[in-house]
């Protein structure tokens, strides 16, 4: 990494020929500066700035309408359009039967762009983009702040090409939304470490618990080392740092608590069920489902050990190695690790509130802590999770890099002659190893390799032969080699997330590595591709659709284009017709499982839905996500996200069904067992099945659909 700014010596001459006049306050002059930046700035770094952003929102916007998204948070999206209720609870079905397994925050952003602007593909992606390209600016405005601009630039650049973060940003998952919230956390924190003021950290505490809000305990990842930066490098007094620290942790209990205290207060009769809980509340739902079951792979939802599916590999600390994970995050982790260590060690004797050792120990907290939870997590894993992470390796990458660089040139050859050569090597040789694994997969991916082993190389060399010759251009020079060499691939796999179409549920950057499914942390995980037949569901099954354009929805009431890609199977009028429930763990009660849904049973169901609230009970999530988009219509989740949950009991069902707000149930052929078998039974005794020839004109009387119709009359 290089500094390109003149010597001190230099400095009154480069800014005489800065253009423009001297800043006067007004506003021509601050609107000038937006764009040419601050006068002691070199004339190369705000335009450079604006070309990373602009790249940014390239990569995360590229072919906006096409994008794939994810159906279980677009259906709850699109729900909320429609009723404030399902809106403020994180309702699945506009009726409010159930949540999703999620708070609402990220939710919300999208259901208010979708209310301004109408409900369709890019109205939902447009605070996507925006999230991404703004933690992108976040960055590159803290890491310029403590260590210049050439490391905010570098830094700016990683993240941006960081391909999980480009595959994550192009989808309906709520991870950019937590990733710029915890960004705007780490700001903060930075200026009250700066200045010790009070407010300061109460705001970072408060984003820390909106982040909460959108995934829950991933946003806390970061909250041991935001209180250890915050307690040693502050400069007040050890009384005040605590005194602040319990003021803040007040702030972060509210800002994070508030929605769970209010929903947990109203009468289950009164509000939806709550989503991957087992008693409908939100605390089971935070410390089990997604709280200690993510980590240990076990949670209160469905008490087994493992039960979560891991789409990223067995767990342990290779695993953001594997070749599932390697391509999406793993490129540059090497080399932050090194530029992590030798930065500390270089400002080891500094002050204690030296501010960028206090840096590099958030930003490098930031990477140790994310990397070892997501490497030893044994519950559900996604590739997509570990964009938390990208920030830390993007912040060390730039600032540690260039604090190398500066002790590069400038330390004694005996001591720092191979600390920087060495993490380029150990970086370059890793992403070589990356690009072998995909070997075959494109002339992308061939070019990439050839250019990090040329870059690469002659990086080393620039820089060893430039040290020992005092030749400190040449030195700039072979710096911006290990750039390149070090982006190269990630630049690859990048473009690929930017250019082709990705599965919606668990998107990823790049061609298919994986191979075989691990459930519980165990075997390799499904084939990460986003076009690949890759598993798309919690429970390890494999996927009825990829997340291509022929999985979408087709066209809601309100006149968007609903964005496409399921959680597990499609529901599609153009192709298949149908949307397949079989995907799905039928967990106790297999209500639901295996049958087919098909437009032209939702023709029929909307037909005969005689004033009824919900259209249909379905077994899961997934199957009545797709089901809402396409007709427009609330239906019922009744088993959640893996068909385990309690959200439906006998009693619920049949007071639903006799005050004529459900008249439809589909239900398993084999009669289901455990939990569900009560309502499976019931349901075959006293509705009447619908055969398919009711509904499709190509079946005959004889096919069974598991499809039922039941009236107040059938309620004894």
């Amino acid at each position: 990494m290089t500094t390109l700014a003149p010597p001190p010596s230099q400095e009154d001459a480069r800014r005489s020929h800065r253009a423009g006049p001297p800043a006067d306050g007004g506003v021509a002059a601050r609107a000038r500066r937006l764009f040419t930046g601050p006068e002691d700035d070199p004339r190369w770094a705000r335009p450079a700035l604006w070309g990373i952003l602009l790249l940014a929102t390239a990569l995360y916007a590229w072919n906006l309408t096409s994008i794939t998204g994810n159906t279980f948070y677009d259906a709850a999206v699109y729900s909320g359009t429609k009723s404030w209720k399902a809106f403020f609870f994180g309702a699945l079905d506009s009726g409010s039967f159930i949540t999703v397994d999620k708070p609402p925050f990220a939710l919300w952003v999208m259901g208010l762009s979708a209310r301004v602007f109408g409900y369709g593909t890019w109205q939902l992606m447009l605070p996507m983009v925006a999230a991404g390209t703004g933690s992108v600016a976040l960055l590159y405005r803290q890491i310029k702040r403590d260590f210049g601009p050439v490391a905010g630039t570098i830094s700016a650049l990683v993240l941006t090409l960081t391909p999980i973060t480009v595959a994550i940003t192009r989808d309906t998952n709520p991870d950019p939304i937590l990733v710029l919230l915890m960004m705007l956390g780490a700001v903060a924190l930075m200026k009250a470490v700066r200045n010790g003021k009070l407010m300061p950290l109460v705001w970072s505490a408060v984003a820390i618990g909106f982040a909460f809000n959108t995934k829950m305990m991933q946003a806390y990842v970061v909250l041991p080392v935001f209180f250890l930066v915050y307690l040693w490098a502050t400069n007040v007094s050890l009384g005040k740092r605590v005194r602040n620290l319990a003021v803040a942790t007040v702030a972060l209990v509210v800002s994070s608590a508030w929605w769970m205290v209010i929903v947990d207060l109203i009468p289950a009769s009164s509000r939806p069920y709550i989503g991957g809980s087992t008693d409908n509340t939100v605390w089971d739902l935070v410390i089990g489902y997604n709280g200690f079951g993510r980590i240990f792979g076990a949670s209160s939802s469905v008490g087994s050990q493992g039960n979560g599916a891991s789409f990223g590999g067995s767990s342990g600390l290779y695993r953001m190695f594997n070749e599932i994970m390697g391509g999406q995050i793993s490129w540059l982790i090497p080399f932050a690790a090194i530029a992590l260590v030798g930065g500390l060690v270089l400002r080891g004797r500094a002050p204690r509130t030296d501010a960028k050792r206090a840096a590099l120990m958030l930003w490098g907290g930031w990477f140790v802590l994310h990397f070892l939870t997501f490497s030893l997590a044994e519950g559900t894993f996604h590739p997509y999770y570990v964009t938390a992470m990208a920030p830390g390796i993007a912040a060390l990458a730039g600032a540690g890099g260039v604090l190398l660089y500066r002790a590069f040139r400038e330390g004694s050859a005996a001591k720092w002659a191979w600390v920087l050569p060495a993490a380029i090597a150990a970086s370059s040789v890793w992403a070589v190893v990356l690009l072998q694994r995909v070997s075959g997969s494109g002339t992308v991916y061939t070019v990439a390799e050839t250019v990090v082993g040329v870059a690469g190389i002659a990086s080393v060399l620039g820089l060893l032969v430039g040290r020992f010759t005092k030749r400190h251009r040449l030195m700039g020079f072979a710096a911006l080699a290990a750039v390149v060499a070090l982006l190269a691939g990630p630049a690859a796999y990048s473009v690929s997330a930017a250019t082709s179409s990705t599965n919606g549920t668990n998107p990823t950057a790049g061609p298919s590595t994986g191979g075989g499914m691990g459930g519980g942390g165990g075997g390799m995980g499904g084939a990460p591709s986003g076009s690949s037949s890759g598993t798309n569901g919690k429970t390890g099954s494999a996927p009825s659709g990829s997340g291509s354009s022929s999985g979408k929805m087709g066209t809601p009431p309100s006149g968007g284009t609903a964005p496409s890609g399921t959680k597990s199977g499609s529901t599609s009028g153009s192709t298949s017709g149908s949307t397949s429930e079989s995907g799905a763990q039928q967990a106790g009660g297999g209500m639901g499982g295996g049958s087919q849904v098909s437009s032209e049973m939702i023709a029929y169901l909307k037909k005969h839905q005689d004033g009824a609230t919900w259209l249909l009970a379905v077994s899961t999530d997934q199957t009545a996500s797709s089901i809402i988009l396409e007709s427009g219509q609330p239906v019922i989740s009744m088993g959640g996200w893996s068909g385990s949950d309690n959200a439906m009991t006998l009693a619920k069902l049949k007071s639903l069904v006799k005050s004529g707000k459900l008249h439809y149930i589909i239900v398993s052929s084999d009669g289901g067992q455990g939990t569900n078998s009560a309502i499976t039974a019931w349901v075959k005794a006293h509705g009447t099945a619908v055969k398919s020839s009711a509904y499709s004109t190509s079946s005959t009387s004889s096919t069974s659909t598991g499809l039922y119709r039941l009236d107040a009359s059938d309620v004894s």
